[in-house]
């Protein structure tokens, strides 16, 4: 099992960044594959991105490619979640998830994958 904690949320104006981290513990962060979803008031969670054990394998939801990145650093227990350009419509209380897996290339997007998840940060976009 893995304990998440999420930090780095807060109030920006549209076009600003925030970069959110997940502070892992236990010993299998370098085990496990990592996610990040949202979900905005009155819809279901959604998927943002996600990033394979070694990191070298890495996707993103079509709505932030090329505005948002997601890393990690295992020698630290910690992911992040870079994002830029925002905009209103990604307002959002974000969570980070975790799934170990034997398959270090493999990452998920569906979040009923995932067996661990921290507590969300919110995230809001002025216009």
């Amino acid at each position: 099992q893995v304990q998440l904690v999420e930090s780095g949320g807060g109030l920006v104006q549209a076009g600003g960044s925030l970069r959110l981290s997940c502070a892992a513990s236990g010993r299998t962060f370098s085990a496990s594959a990592m996610g990040w979803f949202r979900q905005a008031p009155g819809k279901d969670r959604e998927f943002v991105a996600a990033i394979s054990r070694t990191g070298d394998n890495i996707d993103y939801a079509d709505s932030v490619k090329g505005r948002f990145t997601i890393s990690r650093d295992n020698a630290e227990n910690t992911f992040y979640l870079q994002m830029n350009s925002l905009k209103p419509e990604d307002t959002a209380v974000y969570y980070c998830a975790a799934k170990i897996t034997v398959f270090i290339s493999n990452y998920y997007r569906d979040e009923g994958a995932y067996d661990d998840w921290g507590q969300g940060t919110q995230v809001t976009v002025s216009s």
